[in-house]
Formats: C-alpha cells, sequence, structure tokens
C-alpha cells in the first residue's frame, strides 16, 4: 500500500483510538509469531529496523502508510494488522465451523477449535489416534514456526509422544509441553483409541 492507497471509510477513526503501546505491542506479537527478525520485517516492508524497533516499543505511532507497509510485511491488510475489521474481542466458534484434517492411512483425525483469523497467537485442536497410528513419523520435518510451544492433555486412552528422537510415555490425564519447533509427532501404541488436546503457542522465545 502506497501513500496513494484511500484508507476504507472509518478506518482513519479506528486507527486514531488505537495508543501507540497497543500498535507497538500487536507489531512485535505478529513479527515474532511468524519467526521475523526486526532486519527480516524490515527488508519485507521497507520500513527501517530502527523505526520498526520505536513502534514496537511504543516510542512512537506510525502513520497509516507506515502502518500498511507493515502490514504488508507481514503479509496482512492493514485492517487485520490493527484488528479494525474485528467485531470485538471475543472470537467465537461454532461447533459446525470447525476446521477439520488428518490422515486416515495413519489412523490420525484432527479439528481445529480455535479461529482461523490472522494473528492468533495459539492453535487449540483435538486429536484422535486410532491403535497403532501417529500423527507422522520419525522423518517429517517440523511442522510449527521457530520457537513454538506445544501443550498436549491426554484426554483418553495412552500416547508416546517422540519429541528429537526421545520417546515420552502418557496416559489419561497427563500434560506434556515441549518446543514444537523441533521434530515430533505423537504414537498410539495400545488396542483402543486414543486422544488429546494439542495448544500451540507460536513464536515464544525459549527461555
Amino acid at each position: 500500500m502506497t501513500a496513494a492507497t484511500k484508507t476504507p471509510e472509518g478506518q482513519n477513526d479506528g486507527y486514531a483510538a488505537l495508543s501507540s503501546a497497543v500498535i507497538g505491542a500487536r507489531v512485535k506479537a505478529l513479527r515474532e509469531a511468524a519467526g521475523l527478525s526486526l532486519r527480516d520485517l524490515s527488508e519485507r516492508s521497507g520500513v527501517s529496523a530502527p523505526m520498526l524497533s520505536q513502534v514496537e516499543r511504543g516510542e512512537t505511532s506510525p502513520t497509516l502508510t507506515v502502518a500498511a507497509r507493515i502490514a504488508s510485511g507481514l503479509e496482512l491488510r492493514l485492517s487485520q494488522l490493527l484488528r479494525l475489521d474485528e467485531s470485538g474481542a471475543v472470537t467465537v466458534v461454532r461447533a459446525g465451523q470447525r476446521q477439520h484434517g488428518g490422515n486416515k492411512r495413519r489412523g490420525h483425525d484432527f479439528e481445529v477449535l480455535t479461529s482461523a483469523q490472522p494473528g492468533q497467537r495459539a492453535e487449540l485442536s483435538r486429536h484422535t489416534l486410532a491403535p497403532g497410528g501417529a500423527t507422522g513419523a520419525a522423518d517429517d520435518p517440523p511442522m510449527h514456526e521457530p520457537g513454538s510451544r506445544e501443550t498436549a492433555l491426554v484426554e483418553r486412552g495412552a500416547v508416546v509422544l517422540v519429541c528429537d528422537g526421545q520417546r515420552h510415555e502418557l496416559t489419561e490425564g497427563d500434560c506434556v509441553t515441549f518446543d514444537a519447533d523441533l521434530p515430533h509427532h505423537f504414537e498410539n501404541p495400545t488396542t483402543a483409541e486414543a486422544a488429546f488436546l494439542a495448544v500451540v503457542s507460536a513464536g515464544l522465545r525459549r527461555s
């Protein structure tokens, strides 16, 4: 978006109502969720790294033109970056709106319970593993972006988490948290169906 690009009606008012601290925190969260450094985002957006740093710290409020360039660098619309097209702070996903997936050959089914809107920092999903099933294989590449963390809670049955070559046996009620950017998958070595919930938090730095 260039300086000549028209801003949707009402968007100027919404933008003006946002504090520099809110905008900065939003930009930083989205940049880290995308696994981008300040230099990476600078190259993608055309906004200098020092300016981006000032924006993220809330020391300056970017003009609409600069904000649009930042949004473009994050592959978002300006309204998505600033959450101007959201109806509020609460997002509801109805049961019939869930995304479904899996691999029948591996005996794996899942549904994503949270919204697929851009900018979400966490994803909640429910997984079902048939007897002998698995979410992946040992040689599968990591599916999550750098810095991601995952927490899984076994709802039913027993599973084995294979993370970075190490096996961790889990039974009903057990909860595990691990670095999701490492090679990992879940297996069901039993003769009964197993189910677990998983939350992936994107772009969080390891302590």
